[in-house]
């Protein structure tokens, strides 16, 4: 009775965002937040070669209802100079147009969108709206809930234009680029649902590409994940990207995350 109690509760979305296994290290699924729920997150990536490099970001996430949430999020690194320095923003919104929900099973599609505006130089061959590039993304996902094991699939196109502070595309850039994700998600622990007080332990395996047609140049990432749920409130992940083929100038080559987010309910 109190497992059938938990996911009426999820279905309904009235007390948790998703299905844990779904709560992606490195991609958005097609399900949202709670309605009227805040998460903030603070986020850590970087990489050693050659030298230490690190980028922090701030981001607050809002599920305005069961179909639409937003986040937006600051960047600061020194990735473009030798000391930390504020970088730009970005906003970004997702649309869920499609639900088929049964219990311990589910399947989701939703449109999303990032602008973001950034005044870093363009140095890299990556079209990323993380901190690099000024520029729009859009695409569409769909998530595929089966028991403990979380299916989900994303394409997007995006295109750059020139940062702020004078910091034009190069003439040998590309400005547009299509990016693809496949990740999945197994809930490892608890065996079972017994109270949201419990921990929560997530294993992730993430594949993220990008192709700029045209230019001959493309990545695929693999990307592990650990993920530890606190309480139902507060979330740690932990991931690395690693190469699976590259012929593309960027910086998420071999890049960690560090995150830590703290959800806030029924606002």
């Amino acid at each position: 009775m109190k497992h059938f109690i938990l996911t009426a509760l999820c279905l309904a979305g009235m007390a948790c965002p998703v299905f844990s296994q779904e709560l992606y290290v490195n991609t958005e699924p097609a399900s949202n937040m709670a309605t009227h729920s805040l998460g903030i997150r603070l986020e850590n990536q970087g990489y050693f070669n050659p030298t230490y490099k690190n980028r922090s970001t701030l981001e607050l996430m809002y599920g305005a209802s069961k179909h639409l949430m937003v986040h937006g999020s600051l960047y600061v690194s020194d990735y473009y100079q030798n000391q930390q320095h504020f970088e730009g923003g970005s906003v970004y919104a997702k649309y869920r147009f499609l639900s088929v929900d049964s219990v311990q099973k589910h399947f989701r599609g939703a449109f999303f969108a990032k602008l973001s505006g950034i005044n870093n130089p363009i140095v890299n061959q990556e079209i990323t709206l993380e901190g690099d590039n000024s520029g729009l993304q859009s695409g569409v996902v769909f998530t595929q809930l089966l028991h403990k094991l979380a299916l989900s699939g994303s394409v997007s196109y995006l295109h750059a234009w020139d940062n702020g502070g004078n910091n034009n595309i190069p003439v040998a850039n590309a400005k547009d680029a299509i990016g693809y994700t496949l990740s999945s998600g197994y809930l490892l622990l608890p065996k079972a649902y017994k109270s949201y007080s419990q921990t929560n332990l997530n294993l992730y395996a993430e594949f993220l590409g990008k192709i700029n047609p045209g230019y001959g140049q493309s990545y695929l990432d693999a990307a592990p994940a650990v993920q530890l749920i606190f309480n139902s409130t507060i979330r740690v992940d932990f991931s690395y990207r690693i190469p699976i083929y590259n012929s593309m100038v960027r910086n998420t080559k071999d890049m960690y995350l560090v995150r830590v987010e703290y959800n806030l309910f029924n606002l």
